[in-house]
């Protein structure tokens, strides 16, 4: 009684929550007997039943068991798969709107078909978001036959595709597509120029696959559709040759390599500052180039601009490296992806370090663009109405998920019993050591017949492996983001005995790796594929009495989440497997967040270069390292967030008056508005008070109504032999009267039509001018509003109150250009 008692008192809130979604997944396998009579006629029936009932103002968690119980059976029939209890489970937390934290080889997949159905019924439109257009793709159409059956439409909506596509896309029931696309779709349908543009309905329901990468990897970087912008591109070669009179050899003697005396350098925030010497080296080496006149101070007004260029340069080839931040393509920079080491086609670094990064490679340097729209993935996914996301590493990042999301994690229980074994990380001094005992790790495995799974943090590492492999004779594998193309194939076919595959991160790859190799019970009909059941079942059962796949970390990764899921794709559904993590005193991580404290105790330890130690320390170390960093990044994410808030108020409204603009078919009282506006402040630059007086500049608001406003006044003459207009307040309404007059009949020899039209393009095209303005201006703003903090002021406050001011300011010119523009249209 009293473990039951405290098992209630301290069970954790997933258990809770899992508890009370028990009686409902009882109730649904109550109804499997009844489901299974059904004919083909009477289960696709079910979804025309759900959708009548709902239109008449029907309950959507009333259907819960009925439709969770329909999809279960469509999905046994038109499949081949039935849905286990724990995803019967998952499927209830995501409707809940939280996040299902699943283990890999769970059936993430499949589970989704549960809430993505249910909130289907609704018509409003479904998302399923994922990492890539393969996921999307692939899982869009391999659910497609499910949904279909029952009478749901689904559309796949990605990249490059026609606006008639994606409408259609959007228009189905179910629309599969990836974060990228999503957000991009919602910044262009808030720069048409026509309702008939749009393309995605209200935004209803999203369900994010992996949505730790999604939401938290990738919400360190808005997203930004930009224009390009001319400029001089010379300068950034220029640049470049100076920064490379300052680079000095790193010295053998020290592996902690924290730059030289004209710069030093900050890993962790990926800040390089130069010192007093490089400042004087670099003003030196401008002057010899002619890029500043001999005597010239670098930080004047007049050179400000060059600083930001060495900047760029000096992390361009400092920091930034090849085959590890970026790869070269078809002689272009192509972004890798940090966290799933995946290409990102389209993306470029922004203010400037793309070009930078182009000057050091010697390849096209391409003109730097300006923002035109940007939203933060947090903010654009916090419009839906709904929200929830799965993904098998979500637990260490549940407290963002609640606080900026308002999302809670549950962690579903596994299907089977998980028996992978988890050693303990093997550290060693050199990297040069570790590599060598990650070698033989592989050969000792491939003897037993094991899979390996060797997993890197970049390109480069993984390329160090394979060279190693090559050498040595071994056949391998290699997945990264220079043969991202092959990853179905390669990851399919990982859990054959003794096979070896290299890959850089394992965030969202979407396929499993079978003990075996891949094995599809559909290809299985004919004698010569019974011959194939039988092979493949031989290959399993060899690789399961080996152990199972064996999982290498060639080191840490700065999150525990991506540790976590190279981990996770060993041990899935009950297999056996491991997982090893070699560490080194070089790596990143180690070197950056926590030498010191671990170099200290393998000193005390007595560790020579070639031994490793296991120990709960360095363990405990190095998870407090990955904390610290992850606290950091949630650190970052968290102020992009309160800055892009303050923004995000603005864009709001913007994009509100917008859509007005689109659907509205005249704007003629909005003009007048602006005419009154306008001219109530011009009138008052010009005359002061309120009455008649010599400061009165009639002559200068003469000229200025006719040069802006295209009138013609007399107004001394008028002023001088009418008493009553000698009052400001008169004055100002007989102006604006005759301004607005001149426009009417200005309306009247263009016609209401085409007049119509000219004023829905004219004010569209100044605000959507103005407003990306605007938003360069805000982002110098953010540059330097730090320095506030000097000044003992609040740098987010600050930020809000100019921010404000200048949005208020560019409404304001909006106005004035408006009218400018429409008394002065003549064609």
């Amino acid at each position: 009684m009293l473990i039951n008692l405290f098992k209630k008192i301290f069970s954790t809130q997933s258990d809770k929550i899992l508890n009370s979604m028990q009686k409902t997944v009882k109730v649904i396998n109550s109804m499997e007997p009844k489901f299974k009579n059904f004919s083909d006629k009477r289960l696709k029936q079910k979804t025309d039943e759900f959708r009548k009932y709902l239109n008449q103002n029907g309950n959507l968690e009333n259907l819960i068991p009925e439709a969770f119980a329909t999809v279960r059976e469509a999905s046994r029939r038109i499949l081949n798969m039935r849905h286990y209890d724990v995803q019967i489970l998952g499927g209830l937390i995501l409707h809940k709107q939280c996040i299902a934290e699943m283990q890999t080889g769970e059936g993430k997949t499949l589970t989704s078909t549960l809430p993505i159905y249910l909130n289907a019924l609704k018509g409003k439109g479904c998302h399923l978001v994922t990492m890539n257009d393969y996921l999307s793709q692939r899982d869009g159409k391999k659910n497609k036959f499910l949904f279909e059956f029952l009478g749901l439409s689904v559309g796949i909506n990605f990249s490059g595709i026609s606006t008639e596509l994606k409408r259609k896309a959007y228009l189905s029931d179910i629309t599969y597509g990836t974060n990228n696309e999503f957000g991009f779709d919602y910044l262009r349908d808030n720069m048409v120029f026509s309702s008939k543009e749009r393309v995605q309905r209200e935004l209803y329901y999203a369900l994010i696959d992996e949505v730790d990468s999604i939401l938290i990897d990738e919400a360190r970087t808005p997203l930004i559709i930009s224009g390009v912008e001319k400029e001089n591109l010379d300068i950034y070669s220029k640049i470049n040759k100076i920064i490379f009179h300052m680079k000095e050899k790193k010295k053998k003697e020290s592996i902690f390599f924290k730059g030289n005396k004209y710069f030093s350098v900050d890993e962790k925030s990926k800040q390089i500052h130069l010192t007093e010497i490089g400042l004087t080296k670099v003003e030196n080496l401008l002057v010899n180039h002619n890029l500043i006149d001999k005597k010239s101070l670098l930080y004047t007004v007049k050179n400000i601009t060059l600083i930001e260029y060495i900047n760029n340069a000096l992390k361009a080839n400092i920091l930034f490296k090849k085959n590890v931040d970026y790869i070269i393509k078809n002689k272009k920079i192509i972004i890798v992806d940090e966290h799933t080491g995946r290409i990102m086609k389209g993306r470029r670094w922004s203010d400037g370090l793309h070009q930078a990064i182009e000057a050091k490679e010697n390849v096209k340097i391409q003109n730097e663009n300006q923002t035109l729209a940007s939203i933060t993935f947090q903010n654009y996914f916090r419009l839906y109405k709904k929200l929830s996301g799965m993904t098998g590493t979500a637990a260490t990042e549940a407290s963002e998920f609640n606080s900026i999301y308002n999302l809670k994690t549950v962690v579903i229980p596994t299907n089977k019993p998980m028996i992978r074994k988890d050693y303990s990380d093997l550290v060693y001094i050199t990297e040069k050591e570790k590599i060598n005992s990650i070698i033989l790790d592989i050969q000792q495995n491939i003897m037993k017949k094991k899979p390996v799974l060797v997993g890197t943090t970049s390109i480069e590492k993984s390329e160090i492996i394979s060279n190693k492999l090559k050498n040595l004779g071994i056949k391998h594998n290699v997945l990264n983001a220079k043969f991202h193309s092959q990853e179905a194939n390669i990851i399919a076919e990982a859990g054959r005995p003794g096979v070896v595959t290299i890959a850089t991160n394992m965030a969202g790859r979407g396929t499993d790796i079978v003990l075996g190799g891949s094995f599809k019970k559909k290809y299985c009909k004919n004698k010569k594929n019974f011959l194939y059941k039988n092979n493949w079942k031989k290959l399993n059962q060899t690789v399961v009495e080996a152990g199972g796949l064996h999982v290498i970390g060639t080191e840490r990764h700065e999150s525990r989440r991506v540790d976590n899921q190279l981990r996770g794709r060993s041990g899935r559904q009950g297999d056996p497997g491991s997982s090893q993590f070699y560490l080194s005193m070089e790596d990143s991580l180690i070197r950056i967040f926590s030498s010191k404290r671990i170099i200290n105790t393998l000193k005390k330890l007595g560790i020579k270069k070639d031994e490793a130690i296991q120990h709960k320390w360095i363990t405990i170390a190095i998870s407090n390292a990955q904390k610290r960093v992850e606290y950091r990044n949630f650190e970052i994410r968290k102020q992009l967030l309160e800055y892009d808030d303050i923004a995000n108020n603005q864009r709001k409204s913007i994009y509100f008056q917008r859509n007005i603009l689109l659907t509205v078919k005249e704007v003629s009282k909005n003009i007048f508005l602006f005419i009154e506006d306008v001219l109530k402040k011009v009138i008052k630059n010009y005359i002061s008070g309120k009455f008649f007086s010599k400061s009165w500049d009639l002559v200068g608001l003469e000229k200025r109504l006719k040069t802006d406003f295209n009138v013609k006044f007399s107004l001394i003459n008028k002023v001088n032999l009418t008493k009553e207009l000698q009052q400001h307040k008169k004055l100002t309404e007989y102006i604006t009267n005759k301004v607005k007059g001149y426009y009417i009949s200005k309306k009247k020899i263009f016609g209401i039509k085409k007049i119509q039209e000219i004023e829905k393009s004219v004010l569209l095209h100044n605000l959507d001018f103005f407003w990306k303005e605007h938003l360069l201006n805000m982002e110098y703003l953010r540059k330097g509003i730090h320095l506030r903090g000097y000044a003992q002021k609040d740098p987010k406050l600050e930020y809000k109150k100019e921010s404000f001011k200048m949005f208020f300011k560019m409404i304001q010119i909006v106005k004035y250009e408006v009218v400018i523009n429409l008394m002065n249209f003549n064609s």
